[in-house]
């Protein structure tokens, strides 16, 4: 699928893109229309990736049999009006009751809010989580079982949560019985803490959503101290390049490990496994050391 994609895009497209287009090459000839929203903007002055933004106009230039494409634009600069003819827009594609476009449209806010407050409170990825509202099931927060080290993995959701992109990172960690942490575990708004100190998530304001993010699960991690932190980007992401710097920054600063994994289209499983293992074995060594010391 990554392959077809970066087939039929220019070689300095990042890795996201390239894997998108191989999901819509393989839904082709699967479905009778694809839906393809344009997330812009979520919060004031903070915007998505502008390649993310061009994702519909990018599928018909070179994906011409594709078939018809339904845009959906979220833009929160515009307002709430906008937004709301956005929803009736898209709807009028399947019904022409404006009360039934109205409930599906609430349905879906509903699930979204679940969705997140399920990641926070069960400390769960978002793969899982989804499985839950699926199978409409209620999960049980992820156990520690005795796990001698949590790592924070700081990242976007389409290059963490993708196994074929990130190796299987996840997974791995786990099996080896590490605690594993992810940005949307990250509480929005907690109580004060035993400090005193107001716990919140959006210390970070930068230029791009996606960006703030992995920002804010940068604080969370150093906040409650994990054993490490490891950063996985996609090779040609600007955006990324930056603010990875940050993550690392602010692990340098609480005196954490930090490991920055950059993936592609060639990366090969055993240099992941190999830095992993590495990393991992450095850590375990340095708590052998301090506990010999003390």
């Amino acid at each position: 699928m990554i392959t077809q994609g970066a087939a039929r895009v220019v070689s300095d497209t990042c890795l996201p893109v390239k894997v998108f287009i191989g999901h819509v090459l393989s839904l082709a000839d699967k479905c009778d229309s694809l839906l393809i929203p344009v997330v812009r903007s979520t919060k004031k002055k903070v915007y998505n990736c502008s390649r993310f933004l061009a994702l519909p106009d990018l599928t018909r230039a070179v994906v011409p049999d594709a078939p018809p494409i339904l845009e959906i634009e979220f833009d929160y600069s515009r307002g709430t009006r906008y937004l709301y003819r956005q929803i009736y827009s898209l709807g009028s594609h399947f019904t022409r009751n404006p009360l039934k476009i109205k409930e599906a449209a609430g349905y879906a806010w509903e699930t979204h809010l679940k969705y997140n407050e399920m990641t926070v409170k069960q400390k769960i990825t978002r793969i899982e989580a989804i499985d839950l509202i699926m199978n409409e099931t209620i999960g049980e927060p992820v156990k520690d079982n005795g796990a001698e080290l949590t790592i924070g993995l700081a990242g976007h959701p389409y290059v963490l949560h993708d196994e074929q992109v990130s190796h299987n990172l996840i997974k791995r960690l786990r099996a080896g019985g590490i605690k594993v942490l992810t940005p949307e575990m990250a509480p929005l708004i907690t109580d004060s803490d035993s400090n005193g100190h107001t716990q919140f998530k959006g210390l970070a304001k930068n230029y791009w959503e996606s960006e703030e993010d992995m920002i804010d699960a940068g604080e969370y991690y150093t906040r409650i101290g994990v054993d490490g932190i490891i950063g996985s980007m996609a090779f040609a992401c600007g955006p990324d390049s930056l603010m990875m710097n940050l993550v690392q920054r602010q692990a340098r600063n609480a005196g954490i490990p930090f490991m920055c994994l950059t993936v592609e289209e060639h990366t090969a499983e055993a240099g992941v496994v190999t830095r992993l293992e590495a990393f991992l074995d450095m850590i375990y060594r340095t708590r052998r050391s301090k506990a010999k010391c003390v």
